[in-house]
């Protein structure tokens, strides 16, 4: 059973503490009694906290034992003054405890608002990062609008130069077909000429071709010996397998008449 890992081992049994039964005898308090308020996972197992409890209840219960009887005035007087030191005791005890829990709940609160300053900052800083993000797209947009603009003005300025005096000029069509950027050869959008509607218009339409009734007519005008097809299949360079393979010797005894040659 060493290597054998079952589904109700030990390990994963998630049960209180095993509690046996128990008989108290009159006469007598079991000190572990004491004890019967601590569950699993509250107060057990113990710790420093825990034994401190214990300890106290330890002192309490001979303190309780160390009380003077009821039975003169001076036993009485003597009783009320050591309660009265005993309560304290218990009350100072007692704002010490909250004092911790303060400083306790103190921490816990710097940790959470730390926590919430850093998620606050981390935002904030992505907001001012996307801000700046589209502040420079925009930003880059704008230079795009500047440079396309200054490019346009350029052309104008350039075009104008050439004619600074304003002369009418007749059209020179030996210069217009000797360069190849001239209006000719590659016509302006913004003058009205657009070359991809008519992209189809050099395009060769063959009646026989593209319809089926020219290729009907195209197949009866043809002589009937062209309609046989004789094509001998290519002998193979390599030697070939029964199943259609060709060996690895095979091609390199090609690849090594290739290098010859």
């Amino acid at each position: 059973t060493l290597g054998t890992q079952t589904d109700y081992r030990d390990g994963e049994a998630q049960t209180d503490p095993y509690s046996p039964e128990y008989i108290v005898r009159s006469g007598s308090v079991a000190e572990i009694l004491t004890l019967a308020t601590l569950t699993w996972g509250r107060g057990l197992p113990a710790g420093q906290a825990e034994m401190e409890i214990i300890d106290r209840i330890r002192e309490k219960r001979a303190w309780e034992a160390a009380l003077p009887p009821m039975d003169s005035p001076s036993n009485i007087a003597k009783r009320l003054k050591m309660m009265e030191a005993m309560e304290r005791k218990e009350w100072a005890y007692r704002e010490e405890e909250i004092d911790k829990l303060q400083k306790v709940q103190m921490e816990v609160f710097k940790k959470l608002l730390q926590r919430r300053e850093e998620d606050r900052n981390e935002l904030n800083a992505m907001r001012l990062n996307d801000h700046w993000q589209n502040h420079q797209k925009a930003k880059e947009e704008k230079m795009r609008k500047i440079q396309r603009d200054c490019a346009l003005m350029l052309r104008k300025l350039i075009a104008k130069r050439k004619n600074w005096m304003g002369k009418l000029e007749r059209r020179d069509i030996i210069r217009e077909y000797n360069d190849f950027a001239s209006q000719t050869y590659a016509p302006l959008s913004r003058i009205g000429f657009f070359p991809d509607n008519n992209s189809d218009y050099y395009a060769v339409k063959n009646y026989y071709l593209n319809t089926f009734a020219g290729l009907c007519e195209l197949e009866k005008s043809a002589p009937p010996s062209i309609f046989p097809i004789k094509i001998k299949a290519p002998k193979p360079k390599c030697i070939i397998t029964k199943t259609g393979y060709i060996k690895r010797s095979g091609r390199l005894e090609v690849v090594l008449a290739q290098v010859h040659q």
